[in-house]
């Protein structure tokens, strides 16, 4: 078998235009002018005096090939500005130029565990997946088998020869895997080039080029997909890091609104929230003697400016991280339920177990529902008892309880109201499962789960 790996034919074309440089034309001094120059046979001259013409004409065209490529790339950057245009164009070119059937283009993951198929032209049509997304085992190529993909992408990440160098392949090449072999023999395809799209050390990718012509060497083709998969690996590099300017900038836009929004909550709402409790504590002191009813209410209005004034300062903790671990779950329950039962006569009971610690973050939005599932229940459900049960789930997870014996929700409208959707988001933010079961004339319980190796969020309304 004729040898299937490629030299670049930019340095063998260079080799062989030699004698612009003058290096180059002493060492073809030592290695052709003894042999040829100095021969009296007219068909040695004749034979050197082609060669030579051959050879640069090759390097002519490997010149202008070169240079039409990086043209087409500047022209293809103005026309097509987002990356999966520009390489959709260039797939085009490659198929159209080359005189082929198929283009593809197998992009290596970011964090160099695999390859994937990226978008590949065939005949006249662009095929296209999207960047980190799924990849099928097969791909339709619009007439008979489907492609192997997964076969095809363990072959090219696997063959170190690959990332560095040209390869040729023939349709029955014992080094491709059996079931691209199987599809080369299918659909007729006799000749496949893959050219690494390298930058610098690294490889970024590749671009195959398939054929149904009989195999032969033609060396343009190699020239060309070489010249294209250097445009296309820069073009892609550029890309990526314009894209990573872009998420830094979006990164440092969200820190900023944060930051903003904290500075407001902590000049607005916590200070309100303190000087409020400074004035109802001082009208503590001064009023000895108030009735009953209105000293329990300063008490109640008291602690609600405590309980605010802590929360305004917890959300300010959220919002710039680097904070401390605050108040567990099973203390926060115990807060809300007793600062509850001072708005109401209804009973409420709190059942509550060793929790473990959450973090931050997941505690935060679990006291949250917590407390407007507490609230609905007090304000809408006209109950004669409320429960709030929390427990733990397998010593790492936490299910959490908030059951009411009143009227229920009404059929049909299970999550109206800002308070059903602010669970249901605070739930989805920290990945946990909430459950609403409601009857009507038999209550209502919100029931939500969390445990680190639950699936997305799931929101059941049972009625």
């Amino acid at each position: 078998m004729q040898e299937q790996v490629v030299k670049s034919r930019a340095s063998q074309a260079t080799e062989s235009s030699a004698g612009d440089s003058p290096v180059c034309e002493t060492d073809c001094e030592k290695e052709q002018l003894p042999q040829e120059a100095s021969s009296n046979d007219p068909e040695v001259l004749r034979a050197a005096l082609i060669r030579e013409s051959g050879e640069r004409r090759r390097a002519d065209c490997l010149a202008r090939m070169q240079a039409g490529v990086a043209q087409l790339a500047l022209d293809l950057l103005v026309r097509e500005p987002d990356v999966q245009g520009f390489f959709g164009a260039l797939t085009k070119t490659m198929v159209e130029e080359a005189e082929s059937n198929t283009c593809a283009v197998w992009l290596v993951d970011e964090d160099h565990s695999r390859c994937k198929l990226w978008m590949a032209y065939v005949v006249d049509r662009l095929h296209t997946l999207p960047i980190g997304g799924t990849e099928p085992k097969e791909a339709d190529c619009g007439e008979g088998h489907a492609f192997p993909c997964n076969s095809m992408a363990t072959h090219l990440f696997t063959y170190k020869l690959g990332w560095t160098e040209t390869v040729r392949y023939v349709a029955d090449d014992p080094r491709l895997p059996d079931p691209i072999r199987e599809f080369n023999r299918s659909e007729g395809v006799d000749n496949v080039l893959v050219a690494p799209m390298v930058l610098g050390n690294r490889t970024l990718g590749w671009m195959a080029l398939c054929s149904e012509q009989a195999a032969q060497y033609d060396w343009w083709r190699v020239v060309l997909i070489e010249a294209i998969a250097r445009q296309a690996a820069l073009a892609l590099h550029h890309n990526r890091l314009a894209e990573a300017n872009r998420r830094e900038e979006r990164r440092k836009a969200v820190l900023e609104e944060r930051n903003r929004f904290a500075r407001d909550i902590h000049d607005n709402l916590a200070q309100g929230f303190a000087a409020i409790l400074m004035q109802l504590q001082g009208a503590q002191r001064e009023a000895r003697n108030l009735p009953v009813p209105v000293a329990v209410g300063i008490e109640t209005a008291v602690e609600l400016a405590r309980t605010h004034l802590s929360e305004a300062r917890r959300s300010v903790g959220a919002l710039r991280p680097n904070v401390g671990t605050g108040e567990d779950i099973a203390t926060a329950i115990k807060r809300l339920a007793d600062l509850g039962q001072r708005t109401t006569s209804v009973p409420i009971d709190v059942i509550v177990d060793e929790l473990p610690r959450l973090g931050d973050g997941v505690e935060r939005e679990i006291i949250r529902i917590a407390q407007e599932a507490l609230t609905n229940a007090v304000r809408h459900s006209k109950a004669r008892r409320i429960t709030i049960r929390a427990s733990t789930v397998q010593s790492v997870g936490l299910r959490l309880s908030v059951a009411d014996d009143g009227r229920g929700i009404v059929r049909d409208r299970p999550t109206t109201g800002f308070g059903m959707t602010s669970m249901q988001e605070r739930a989805e933010r920290i990945g946990a499962s909430l459950t609403i079961v409601t009857a009507p004339r038999n209550g209502t319980e919100v029931v939500l789960a969390w445990d680190p190796s639950t699936l997305p969020t799931q929101v059941h309304v049972a009625n």
